[in-house]
């Protein structure tokens, strides 16, 4: 369906509005959240995207808005076919890498910087992280683990202890080993040229390492080795694997070759504080300095708006109406979004959480595996207000959805049946979960959402007041926590529900599917292990295979037209067990002062690029 985006500009009028540019040299960018991590190869949210998009280079860039062309970065060539530099029928990549380029403290951009950053990466593979889009078309997996128990011949925990190291002599030769026979030869250095070898043809891969990615960031190996990350050897590389994010000593750092650098990262105000890299390869940046602070209250960001003290804020969609209202802003609603905001269930949430009550069916809590049920599951689903939450809340500014599959995408059906508000509908899915205990007993949780996101907030209330609605004992608290900490708590399987969005990382059905149903998927892999069984067995909807199964085949599968029908019989199944609930895709609302000038709308990025920006009067 073809969209008309209408842009709505409001002027400087009057004898009391600005004259002058407010802070012409310094860009203030009032949005929700501090980040979670610096660190790119953990780093897997937008808020941490942005500050990482600015401070690092990537071998390739996007060309402007489009999701599909690009351009030359670090590399001075975009690999293709036609120019030599894809080779090997897609499975080699050639990056002939730019020279002359300084990192941020000085030092040179060499081929073994590109290396080094690549394959740090994939023997870190954090959990929850994005690596495994590195793993997949370069070896045919999703976790680094897999791929030592398969060169080793043994499980991991047979062949670690539980401090991470080997248990025998034999385990440790055979560890430096797959360094040696795995990993180094999946990426070489000839000359000054980066080769990196996939195991098949895989069409998005220069997606996936392209500007805006934070895990394509390309990281100084000198400067990295000094401050305690991978040391570039084979010996040892496992003690380097796993971190959490605060162990990682690229937590709170930064060096990268972009046009800002990293000055301070405030935690307490949930500031970060950029500053223009003068010997940026590409040029010095316009303005000198850039301040990015998570301001959770929306009066705030308004009043700072209004002022001029923010040159761009973050508006949910329904304060559309006031943002209209006021002078010397640029409003663009309605811009088009890879993304889609869900709420997903934990089927084995840990017992010790704080956000499941008792742990127990008695009215005061709920059971940690309450959502194993798919009569729960379902319950839930038919208990919120899709179309309310679009039309009132959003204003208008989203779409309904059948599953995690944004519209546009190979796959995606509107003849799919989407879930709708209907009460009795839910009543009476929740009267057969628990052989009927659930009805009588009622429940008592918890859910989360990350403060200062309003549309995240409302969706919880809905769903409270909507659950209250068909049974009085259906009782949920809806609390608000800092952005960390949320994704914290569902890292560590503390959440029972999470309402949470995800924006593309490539625009491929695999990036969506895989990462929502798959077992292994970033979101999938928190469902628990009730969860990851369930996406192993054989399904008769599948011809025998199991929902993981049949979601790799469909990524493997060349043919378009039996790849699309592939992703409706998926959809189709997710649809039926309630595995993940939809609640829209969002549409954009854009809001900066109209002094900004040079804002580029590419859905894909994970936030603004201040490089390209000036403020003229």
């Amino acid at each position: 369906m073809k969209k008309v985006f209408i842009v709505l500009m409001v002027t400087l009028m009057g004898v009391f509005a600005f004259t002058q540019v407010k802070n012409p040299d310094m860009i203030f960018d009032a949005t929700l959240s501090e980040p979670d991590t610096l660190d790119p190869h953990h780093a897997y949210d937008t808020s941490s995207g942005e500050v990482i998009f600015n401070v690092y280079d990537n071998l390739v860039a996007y060309d402007g808005e489009s999701m599909s062309k690009f351009v030359p970065m670090l590399s001075t060539v975009v690999p293709t076919v036609e120019n030599g530099y894809l080779r090997d029928g897609g499975t080699t990549y050639v990056f002939p890498i730019r020279e002359g380029v300084k990192f941020h403290n000085g030092n040179d951009l060499t081929p073994e910087d590109v290396e080094y950053t690549f394959e740090r990466a994939l023997l870190y593979n954090p959990p929850g992280g994005p690596v495994w889009m590195y793993l997949d078309p370069m070896f045919g997996v999703f976790s680094i683990r897999t791929l030592v128990e398969d060169y080793v011949g043994a499980s991991w925990d047979t062949i670690f202890d539980s401090e991470m190291n080997p248990t025998s002599p034999e385990y440790e030769e055979a560890l430096v080993n797959f360094y040696n026979d795995v990993i180094d030869p999946a990426v070489e250095v000839q000359g000054n040229e980066v080769l990196v070898h996939l195991a098949r043809p895989f069409a998005p891969f220069l997606n996936v390492i392209a500007s805006g990615s934070s895990w394509g960031s390309i990281l100084d190996k000198e400067y990295s080795v000094e401050l305690g990350i991978w040391d570039g050897n084979a010996e040892g590389w496992w003690k380097y694997h796993g971190w959490t994010k605060e162990q990682s000593p690229y937590f709170d750092h930064a060096m990268g070759t972009g046009p800002y650098k990293l000055v301070e990262w405030d935690h307490a105000q949930q500031r970060v504080t950029l500053e223009r890299f003068d010997d940026y390869w590409k040029g010095p940046a316009p303005i000198r300095r850039v301040i990015i602070q998570g301001i959770d209250e929306w009066s705030t960001r308004r009043a700072m708006l209004e002022t001029g003290d923010a040159d761009i804020a973050y508006v949910p969609a329904q304060y559309l109406d006031v943002v209209l209202s006021m002078d010397g802003l640029t409003v663009i609603p309605g811009t088009p979004e890879v993304s889609i905001t869900s709420l997903g269930f934990n089927w084995q949430v840990d017992p010790e959480s704080p956000y499941i009550g008792s742990g127990q069916l008695d009215g005061n809590g709920i059971p940690p595996d309450f959502f194993a049920d798919h009569n729960v599951r379902l319950g839930f689903a038919y208990a919120f207000d899709y179309d309310g939450m679009i039309n009132e809340v959003l204003n208008g500014l989203g779409e309904k959805v059948p599953t995690a599959l944004p519209t546009g995408f190979l796959g995606f059906d509107e003849d799919l049946p989407t879930y709708e508000l209907d009460l009795q509908k839910a009543e009476n899915y929740f009267k057969r979960a628990y052989q009927g205990r659930l009805w009588q007993t009622g429940f008592n949780m918890t859910i989360l959402y990350n403060t200062g996101n309003d549309s995240r907030r409302v969706s919880a209330e809905i769903l409270r007041d909507n659950l209250a609605k068909i049974n009085p004992r259906f009782q949920v608290e809806v609390r608000g926590v800092q952005w960390p900490t949320y994704l914290d708590e569902r890292e560590n399987m503390m959440l029972p529900v999470y309402i949470i969005g995800w924006v593309a990382d490539f625009p491929d059905p695999h990036n969506f599917i895989f990462t929502y149903y798959h077992s292994e998927g970033d979101y999938g892999g928190f469902y628990g292990d009730n969860f990851a069984e369930f996406a192993s067995l054989p399904r008769p909807e599948f011809g025998g295979k199991s929902l993981n199964k049949m979601i790799e085949d469909a990524a493997l599968e060349s043919d378009p037209a039996k790849r699309e029908q592939m992703y409706i019989d998926i959809q189709e199944f997710v649809f039926d067990y309630a595995l993940v609930l939809p609640l829209y895709q969002p549409q954009g609302l854009r809001v900066h002062r109209s002094w900004l000038k040079g804002w580029i709308n590419n859905p894909i990025w994970p936030g603004d690029y201040y490089y390209n920006y000036t403020k003229v009067e």
